[in-house]
């Protein structure tokens, strides 16, 4: 749980850095630079045993789809914050991500969502939504907004699918650095040609070149590093709530850095994401037989 919590962090400041870049920049670029550099980094790092797990015939469509959910969401996640807003854009996307994450996981596996998970997603997606509702209204176009809405659900679709899945090949046996390198470096082919055609305004600047070299180092490559690691323990249902705390934090960096204003109901949303993630984290230690 600390791992997908340090991951979580890491992931909260993507908006705050994001903001810094010139308006010349399209958030497709941005996305496609995040994820397509870190890709590549997380296969470069475990290639040899990467390479490994996309020669394993039955992880094969494991692997496509998790590669899917890559592309997508970095795509989808950027152009959110850019049309609906920075907190909402990081709201909408990372809290519906835990439940499309129990629709996968029970239509694959048919498992019963357990009470606790049950309490703790519902406590946390309730702040969500209040939280949405209550932050960045002044960068909100009206017009855009729905389509942020609907984009910050494609990016919540594709950030529960590319989890499930990493998931799956994990149980199969496989490290986890490989598998996060397996299924990162088949998404960050696509993207990398994406950035080839509309990246040009990320060089325009030293400035640009280094919220990008963050953006792909640190909330990318280093985070999921650490993702990866949690999920070797962790069902993907308990992951994505976890991650709920990077609008949390997400929504502070903007008030603190940025400069932005919170409302005391956007602080009660908060109070409730961390109450929720604290119905997982706190568990009951097991019983020791005597």
């Amino acid at each position: 749980m600390l791992a997908i919590v340090l991951a979580s962090l890491l992931w909260g400041t993507t908006g705050t850095a994001a903001s810094f870049l010139p308006p010349s920049v399209p958030p497709v670029a941005t996305g496609a630079a995040t994820m397509g550099i870190g890709g590549a980094l997380l296969f470069a790092v475990s290639a040899r045993r990467a390479t490994a797990v996309l020669r394993d015939r039955g992880a094969r469509r494991w692997l496509l789809l998790g590669g899917a959910g890559v592309v997508a969401y970095p795509l989808a996640f950027y152009s959110s914050m850019e049309f609906a807003g920075v907190a909402v854009g990081n709201v909408v996307s990372l809290g519906s991500a835990p439940v499309f994450a129990a629709v996968l996981k029970y239509a694959v596996d048919r498992r019963p969502l357990s009470r606790r998970w049950l309490v703790a997603t519902v406590l946390a997606v309730a702040g969500v939504a209040v939280l949405g509702f209550a932050g960045d209204e002044a960068r909100t176009d009206p017009e855009l907004a729905p389509a942020g809405v609907a984009l910050g659900l494609v990016a919540g679709f594709s950030y529960a699918l590319y989890t499930c899945a990493s998931g799956h090949v994990l149980r199969r046996g496989h490290g986890s650095n490989a598998v996060m390198g397996a299924v990162f470096g088949l998404g960050s082919v696509p993207l990398l040609v994406v950035l080839l055609v509309v990246g040009a305004p990320l060089l325009a600047s030293p400035e640009s070149v280094g919220v990008v070299a963050y953006l792909a180092l640190g909330p990318m490559f280093a985070a999921y590093l650490l993702f990866g690691r949690g999920l070797r323990t962790i069902d993907a249902r308990t992951a994505t709530t976890l991650t709920l705390l990077e609008p949390v934090v997400a929504t502070v960096l903007a008030v603190g850095v940025v400069q932005e204003r919170l409302p005391l109901l956007g602080w009660a949303g908060l109070a409730a994401i961390l109450a929720g993630v604290a119905v997982l984290a706190l568990r009951r230690a097991p019983r020791r037989s005597t």
